[in-house]
């Protein structure tokens, strides 16, 4: 593990839904590994109240979450990311703004919650359905980094039989 946990912002339009969900999840289901954070290309300024309400039931601090512009992060004084994912389509179609630190950037196209429409009790089962999503792409994100790290170390420490692995993608 290392001693320094790799920052990862999570890119959606309004920042009020996937990419909060994103921001909250990885910061649960990392313990410390990463430190996760959201923004928005034209955030709507709150966090949509169904996702909080789901948020709620995880050991996280549902009242840190809030809706914020991306700007924040391409500032010389932000954090410097070592991942960007964006979690909506449109925002994966815009310029994005340069990150510093040079990241590793990502895809993760997930439909948005908020424009769904139905009985409150369907949309608040499409909000769960849409958190599993989320969560399962971080399962395999963080599983796959947890293999990467370990294969790098095995090299690292001679290991020569290992370097085949840990260089495939």
């Amino acid at each position: 593990m290392n001693a320094k946990p790799f920052n990862i912002l999570f890119l959606c339009t309004a920042n009020s839904a996937r990419s909060i969900m994103a921001e909250a999840l990885m910061n649960h289901m990392s313990h410390g590994r990463f430190t996760a954070y959201s923004a928005g290309s034209s955030p709507k300024g709150s966090v949509i109240p169904e996702v909080l309400a789901l948020l709620a039931n995880l050991p996280y601090p549902v009242e840190v979450l809030r809706s914020k512009s991306w700007d924040e992060f391409a500032r010389p004084e932000a954090p410097v990311m070592d991942f960007v994912f964006t979690v909506c389509d449109e925002t994966a179609e815009l310029a994005c703004p340069t990150w510093p630190g040079n990241p590793m950037v990502g895809h993760w196209g997930v439909a948005d919650p908020a424009t769904f429409e139905g009985t409150p009790a369907q949309k608040a089962a499409n909000y769960a359905s849409i958190l599993r999503q989320i969560r399962t792409r971080i399962e395999l994100f963080l599983i796959r980094q947890q293999k990467e790290s370990s294969d790098a170390q095995n090299v690292d420490h001679g290991n020569a039989a290992n370097h085949e692995n840990a260089v495939k993608w």
